[in-house]
């Protein structure tokens, strides 16, 4: 054996131990191993185990046994078990890995910089055994996350981690069923009074969950007592274009490409929240989910609230571009609001208003819809244009009370 494994060798107590005290000092949830001995003793004695079969194997640059990537997988299903969070188990390998290298760093500098053979033939065998070595205990980690963990949490656990990126989103996916489409249509169910999550999630939205294996998760509780729900929708190549979107926008504008079958999942899913629900969609590809999703939670939070029958669909930057701009800008949207009250006093100007945009101001759909007689609809719509000097049918009437509605629809007028 060379100088540099040799020098390995003798450190491998000394650096096993610096691995626990760094794990125990960077990690929260490994603090428990200062009160618990025996659990600090087996993780000393995996981290003394790899290194002297690093330094047992890589001279010879012969590969980790299959019994080897058992005991690693083994570990990573004990940490899981214990209930490690993935977050914890991503700065484990970070630090494992950063550890060992710096370990053969110090080893060579120790030698004085000689060994430059022994160096090479370390770097060679370490790259690949440490990539299988990660691969068996992730492995191992997802074995006990699929039995500790209900099908609709695992289904949470993808969802976040494709939305904050992680590369474990692959394999989560694969241990749930899921196929990953390059484009999502990230969905925000916005909810003013939320169920409870754990028990619903895994009874009506949970049995949408398996049939359509969607990733979905609870998004967080509003001061209110509202919430969302955010479901991750599939956009498969040739998905048709969002209705609205122009077939050419603008430079630095998002477009949001829908899959012909969004509509229907939408509906599926309101369905089974039966709860007043505003939706809102954007699309992007897998690396940009995140930002999608702040598009898709601002849309719904200007989208109108409806219940699921047939005319909840989900809402795109198209639709409430104008209510989006109005809530950022305080004196505009003082200004809607008071219109909005001078047609408080009625009959229901703002739901006629409402249904009469909803039907893009075909009265004989709008009366249909409101189940009035025509002249019943002309006399509120002359009421609207009496109380605020706008004609409901002109283009300032158009942009002005469309706005007054969804504004106040989609309750952001508490």
């Amino acid at each position: 054996m060379g100088s540099l494994f040799a020098h390995l060798a003798r450190q491998v107590p000394a650096n096993a131990r610096r691995e626990v005290e760094t794990y125990t000092r960077e990690i929260p949830e490994f603090r428990f191993l200062d009160n618990d001995p025996r659990a600090r003793a087996r993780t000393l004695e995996h981290a003394v185990w790899l290194r002297r079969r690093t330094v047992e194997l890589s001279p010879h640059n012969r590969e980790l046994s299959e019994d080897d990537l058992g005991r690693i997988a083994s570990m990573g299903e004990l940490r899981a078990g214990a209930g490690m969070s993935l977050d914890a188990r991503q700065k484990v390998l970070h630090l494992h890995t950063a550890l060992m290298l710096r370990e053969i760093t110090e080893a060579t500098e120790a030698e004085r910089g000689g060994g430059v053979d022994e160096l090479v033939r370390m770097m060679a065998w370490f790259a690949p055994q440490s990539e299988r070595g990660i691969g068996a205990y992730r492995q191992g980690f997802l074995r006990a996350l699929r039995r500790r963990l209900p099908y609709t949490e695992q289904v949470a656990l993808l969802t976040r981690s494709l939305l904050n990126g992680e590369p474990i989103s692959t394999e989560l996916a694969a241990a749930v069923g899921v196929e990953l489409p390059e484009r999502c249509a990230v969905t925000v169910f916005r909810l003013p009074d939320r169920p409870t999550a754990g028990h619903f999630l895994d009874n009506e939205i949970g049995s949408l969950v398996r049939s359509h294996r969607v990733p979905v998760m609870w998004g967080p509780e509003d001061g209110d007592g509202g919430g969302e729900l955010i479901a991750l929708f599939p956009v498969f190549s040739g998905a048709a274009a969002a209705e609205n979107t122009p077939p050419h926008p603008a430079p630095g504008l998002p477009s949001d490409p829908t899959a012909d079958h969004l509509p229907d999942l939408v509906q599926h899913f309101a369905r089974a929240l039966g709860r007043p629900c505003a939706v809102g969609t954007a699309t992007a590809p897998l690396p940009e989910l995140s930002g999608a999703l702040d598009r898709a939670r601002r849309i719904s939070r200007a989208a109108p609230l409806h219940r699921a029958p047939s005319r909840l669909r989900p809402h795109t930057l198209a639709d409430v571009f104008v209510e989006l701009a109005v809530a950022d800008v305080p004196f505009v949207d003082d200004w809607i609001r008071t219109v909005a009250r001078r047609l408080e006093t009625g009959p229901d100007l703002l739901g006629t208003l409402d249904a009469y945009y909803r039907h893009d101001m075909h009265r004989g759909a709008t009366a249909s819809a409101l189940n009035v007689h025509t002249r019943t609809l002309d006399y509120r719509l002359r009421r609207v244009r009496e109380l605020t000097g706008i004609d409901p049918g002109s283009t300032r009437g158009v942009r002005t009370l469309s706005a007054v509605v969804t504004r106040r629809v989609s309750g952001a007028w508490h």
